[in-house]
This record gives structure tokens, sequence and C-alpha cells, in this order.
């Protein structure tokens, strides 16, 4: 009697090697992206974590204003099951600095990313003069109450070294940024009390390198440098989910 194509198949897989996954690590992660885009960004550095054994939640902000996105951001951490490693790219460094109060999270970690202090916003950041050779954000002048980036210049601006063909869908996809979010200033300022670690994009063309580098050092922030622009975690998701890692020490 021959044996059933099933029961071979079973056997076939029963032996077949799983997949390489770490054994899960006590501390979760928490991903909390920036103004113009959404939390899919993260993905490949979330896959990365994950098969490096943590647990890992992304924040989706509504990117409306400061309090809804810092109250979105509370909620995922409420969810995570260990100590957070509190992460944020762009714009979602300001939503880490307030959020990170939580005495939940163990470290922060900015990612392309403003760093403010208690009082400052987005727009009185933006107000420093850029430095030469650097570029600032090519925003268009805002509409009914909110942002975007000039969809011819975004490729370039946000994602020089990404494909063509996902940051022009980018373009056309913006999340628009509420003037609420840019205007509010920082009350908490978690870095001050909290351990964090900075990467600095060198090509960066939203926010210039000099100013990464100025609110590194003002937060004692354990620093590395990449030859990136603003979107490192499209462009090298392998080294920022490397860098994340480095807060778990």
């Amino acid at each position: 009697m021959k044996p059933s194509i099933w029961i071979l198949f079973a056997a076939m897989t029963a032996f077949a090697p799983a997949a390489s996954v770490a054994a899960e690590k006590p501390v979760s992660i928490v991903l909390v992206h920036g103004a113009f885009v959404d939390g899919s960004g993260w993905q490949a550095v979330f896959d990365t974590l994950s098969k490096d054994g943590y647990e890992v939640l992304v924040v989706q902000n509504p990117t409306i204003s400061l309090s809804g996105d810092v109250a979105a951001t509370e909620r995922v951490i409420a969810k995570a099951k260990h100590p957070v490693v509190l992460v944020g790219h762009s714009y979602g460094g300001m939503v880490i600095t307030e959020a990170g109060d939580n005495p939940k999270v163990r470290s922060l970690v900015y990612v392309a990313a403003f760093a403010p202090d208690a009082g400052e916003s987005v727009a009185s950041l933006a107000e420093q003069p850029v430095p030469a050779g650097e570029s600032g954000a090519p925003l268009l002048p805002p509409s009914d109450g909110y942002l975007l980036v000039d969809p011819l210049k975004f490729p370039t601006a946000f994602a020089a070294d990404v494909d063509a063909s996902i940051t022009g869908f980018m373009a056309a996809a913006q999340v628009p940024w509420g003037l609420e979010a840019v205007k509010t200033p920082i009350s908490k300022v978690a870095w001050k009390a909290k351990p964090s670690y900075f990467m600095v994009t060198t090509k960066d063309m939203m926010i210039p390198p000099t100013f990464q580098r100025a609110f590194a050092k003002r937060a004692g922030s354990v620093t590395t440098e990449i030859d990136s622009s603003h979107a490192v975690m499209l462009s090298h998701p392998k080294q920022v989910a490397a860098f994340i890692e480095t807060a778990d020490k």
C-alpha cells in the first residue's frame, strides 16, 4: 500500500529547519515615526529587531497635534510587555522627548531627529539659520492649518538614497503635518533624566546634520554618524536596528 502524499509531506516538514529567531529579550522597543509619513516606514527595522528577539511595537501618530501624538505613543507604551526603549525619527524626536517621561521608558533613541529642550518647538528650532553647505526642509506654505513637503523636491530632500519608485509614491502619499504639532513647545524633557542615543544622518536635507549634532551634544547622547539621507530607516535598516539595540546594553 502506497503511503499518502500528505503523510510524506508531513514527515518532510516535521524535519524542516525552523526559521532562526532569537529568544525573547526582556525589553520592548517602541518605534515612533515623524512627519509626512506613517509607521510603515519602520518595516525593515521592525523585521530585524523582531528576528533578534525583541517585542517591537509601532506607533501611528496622527501628526495633527503634539499632545495627540504623545497620547498615541503613551497608549502603545502601555501595551508593551517589558521596559521600553523608545525610538523617534525626525519629528518623532519631539514626541519621544515628551512621552519618554513615562516611567516604563528605559532609554531614548533619536534617529535623524529633533531633540528639544523645555519650551522649544519645531517652529522655534526651525528659526535657526541653516548652516552653510546644508539644507533645510523644502516645505510648501501652510494650507488649512497643515504643512507638506514640496512633492517635486520630496524624493531628493527626504530620501535621496532610496529607490525613486518608492520616494515618488511617498511624495504623493504624504500625511499632512498639523501646525499645532509644529508650534507646540515641549514641557517634559526625558533625555535629562534617561540615557539617550543619537544617530546623525550626514546627508540629511530635512534636519541639517549640524543641528542634529548640537541636539546630541546637548543631550549627552551616545552618538553615531551614518552617510545617509533623512530616511535612514529605509536606506540603512540593518544599521538602524543595530544602533537601536545598543540602547539595550
